[in-house]
């Protein structure tokens, strides 16, 4: 199997008022995300996430993959 950088970490934006929701993207281990290995629907939801930061999500966290 092709192990890349970003299948060791993930960057997690949690919910601010609902434990245990949120987001989780593959990223590397100083949380960048490569937009381009990710589907449209997962870029939408990244986009959203960053943009949400502050009013619906905390600030995201790099986490190693399976740690949630």
């Amino acid at each position: 199997m092709f192990n890349s950088p970003y299948s060791s970490f993930q960057l997690r934006f949690r919910s601010l008022f609902d434990n245990g929701r949120g987001y989780a993207f593959p990223c590397d281990c100083a949380g960048q995300v490569n937009l381009d290995c990710l589907s449209e629907q997962a870029r939408n939801n990244y986009l959203y996430a960053r943009a949400m930061v502050g009013r619906e999500l905390a600030c995201p966290e790099v986490e190693p993959t399976g740690l949630h």
